[in-house]
This record gives structure tokens, sequence and C-alpha cells, in this order.
């Protein structure tokens, strides 16, 4: 017999949810054949099967919120396909009690026995049991857990959720109720919190993108053969944005607690519209690159993110985000902040519009530009400066080649 575990789901993720099961148990299998599928905040993880031999039995169903180190199901090694083999037992599941989004197989019992420091903490503090979140082996309450109940507080509270109004029965009937997925109610929550915690602002601004264009039409043939890829309009926003971000520092920092951290290198966040929500792969040390080392990680990770293939940690550690909605026909918006980070730029469609260039008026293929920040740690003046300089180096686009 050969356990099937939860593959690593990377830095900070703690658990899971079993999303689909390609087999059921009886099934044959082979060594390295997709077993099932689990859901993160973030990615989608398949699990492979370790060994050859049939699936014997899944201790996690699908709906199971699991551990990271939870079993899933055993197979037993060499054997073949034969009856029908045992039920899915949940309760080997080592499912988690999660507030994530997804059904919870096992609750916390109620017959736990808290710690005793944390029951005198408790009653000093006056909290009651069920203030109170417990960490420890079956959600047992520790000391560590009182202490932050008591801080809690000291945040604002989070508004209860505004109950569904009454609908008539003729309208519900035609109504379909769907559990949000992991990923989705991540995203909800993040944004969300980008919103609570940050003092955002949008600042906008217009570019002429003829001169991109130009070049591009000019080069894009050439620029394919040499590079085995398409010269996009990324590119472009890409080195600009890292050129701006190095005069004005502050918009590639975060704020930790009390103080900034400035960093001295930039991994571009590129936002990547997939079917199941918005995700965000991160392009390592982009101000070091190229135009076409640019466009061939772009296109890579833009791909991987549509199968849902993108690992952990190439959705980690961005400073810096370009949001692209111009691609589904966005002529303006303001972005919001994907925290940590303190900026963002979002791009728009592209459209022909009179415009006054020395006096005449002519029809040149305008953007809006939208830059959202943090204002508790970049002043107005950063913030126009920075989309100012990115509209001097789109609009000319020689002074990315001259680093001015």
């Amino acid at each position: 017999m050969t356990d099937v575990m939860v593959p690593s789901l990377g830095e900070s993720v703690s658990e899971a949810t079993v999303s689909t099961w390609f087999k059921k148990p009886g099934d044959a299998v082979a060594v390295d054949e997709m077993l099932c599928e689990l859901e993160t905040d973030k990615v989608s993880v398949e699990v492979p099967s370790p060994v050859a031999g049939v699936l014997a039995e899944i201790l996690a169903p699908e709906g199971t919120t699991v551990a990271a180190s939870a079993r899933l199901a055993i197979v037993t090694e060499g054997a073949t396909a034969t009856a029908k083999a045992p039920e899915p037992k949940a309760e080997a599941a080592a499912a988690v009690n999660s507030p994530g989004a997804g059904p919870e197989t096992l609750t916390p019992r109620k017959d736990v026995e808290d710690a005793p420091a944390a029951k005198k903490a408790m009653a000093e503090a006056g909290l009651s049991r069920d203030q109170v979140q417990g960490s420890g082996r079956d959600g047992r309450v520790m000391k560590e857990d009182v202490a932050k109940a008591v801080a809690a507080p000291a945040a604002a509270p989070a508004p209860a959720a505004v109950p569904r109004a009454p609908v008539p029965a003729d309208d519900a009937a035609r109504e379909e109720r769907v559990k949000m997925t992991r990923l989705r109610a991540t995203i909800a929550r993040r944004l969300k919190d980008a919103q609570n915690t940050a003092a955002m602002l949008t600042t906008y601004n217009e570019v002429d993108m003829s001169g991109i264009m130009g070049l591009r039409n000019e080069y894009k043939d050439v620029f394919e053969k040499k590079h085995g890829v398409k010269l996009g309009f990324m590119s472009f926003f890409v080195k600009a944005c890292t050129h701006a971000l190095k005069e004005i520092p502050e918009v590639n920092a975060e704020i930790d607690g009390q103080d900034i951290v400035y960093k001295n290198y930039v991994h571009m966040g590129v936002a990547v519209g997939t079917p199941s929500g918005l995700v965000v792969p991160v392009v390592r040390d982009a101000d070091q690159m190229g135009f076409a080392a640019i466009e061939k990680k772009i296109a890579e990770l833009g791909l991987r993110a549509r199968d849902g293939k993108l690992s952990m940690a190439e959705m980690q550690g961005g400073s810096f985000t370009i949001s692209n909605g111009g691609v589904y026909g966005s002529l303006m918006s303001s972005p919001i902040l994907n925290p940590p980070q303190s900026g963002i730029l979002g791009m728009h469609k592209i459209q022909d519009r009179p415009v006054v260039v020395n006096g005449q008026i002519v029809i040149r293929p305008m953007m809006y530009l939208a830059l959202s920040y943090d204002h508790r740690i970049v002043d107005g003046k950063g913030a126009v400066t920075f989309l100012v300089r990115v509209k001097e180096a789109l609009e000319d686009p020689r002074r990315l080649l001259m680093d001015i």
C-alpha cells in the first residue's frame, strides 16, 4: 500500500480543496498518471500517482479541505483492477476547518480540552470560548491564541455580510447557487483587503501610441524571425515602467509595519485573465531583461496561466503590476492594488481620437493610462511624475534604448 500525499503547495500555503478526482476506487493507475486536482488560494495543483497499481481508497472526497501534509488516497502497488474498492472515508483526509471557500467535511470537536493557561488568560481578558480561534490540535485554544484575540479589537471589525433580500419563489426557481471556488474567494478577499488597508488613489494620463506602433510595424517581422516570438506592446510597457520605477522608487516599494521596504529590483506582475479568475504571474528581474526575453517570458507565463499550470513560485514576490483591460475593450478603469505592492498600471484600449499637435487637430491612436497607488507611501508628485515618465518613454521609444 502506498499513500498519496498532498504535494508541496508553496510558501505560506497551508491547505487546499480537493476539486476533482479523475479516478475512482478500483481503477488501475500508471506511474505519474493524474489522480486528482487540488485548488489552493492561487493555483490548481494536479496530483500524480506515485506508483503503478490500483487506486484502493480515496481518503479525501471532492470538496474536502485538506492540510498541506494530508493523505489523499491509497494505491495498491502492482495490483490489477478488480472489484470495487471501499467507499471514500472523509474522516481520514486530515481535513481542516477553513474559513475559505469550499465545503469542509470535518468541524472541530466540541469536547476538546483547552490549555489551562489559555483558560486562565480568557477569564482574565473577559473572553468567551467562541471569541477565540484555537490553533492547537483539534482546535484546542492555546495561550498565544488568547493573546491574538485580545489584540484583535484594535483593528476595525469586519462588517457582517448583508443578508440577501427575499426572492420570489418564481425567481428562485430560475436561479443557480454555486459555491465560490477558493481562487475566487481569495481574489475577493485580497481586493477588499487592499481597499480597506491602502490609501488608494488613481491618477490618469493618455499616451499617443503612434511611435510604438510605427516601430513595431517596421521591425515585427525581423524581430519574430530572429527571436521566435512576436513583438507585442507589453514589452514596451514593461520597459517603460522599469525605467520610471528607478526614478520613483517608492512606487516599487512596500510598507512593512513602520518601515518602508525599497526594492533594488523589479519583479513585474502581469495580470492575466483565465477561465477561473484573474491571476498575476511575475516576470522576475524584468529590469535586467531585453525586449525579446520579456516577450518570451510573458508568452510562457500567459499560456501556463490559461492552462492552470502556474506554480506558486511564479506568482509570488511581485513588486509592481501591469493590468491590460484593453484586450477586453476597456476604455478607462481604476485598477485595484495587488497587496502589498504600492502601484499598479492600468492599460486600456487603443482608440483613434482627435488630438491637437503643434496647433493642428490630427487623428492619433490614443490610450488612457491609469496608475493606482498607495498614498500612504507615494505622494501625488511621485505618482504623476511616474506616469509622465511612462508616457514619455512610450511616445518616444528611443528613450528606452538610451536609458533616459
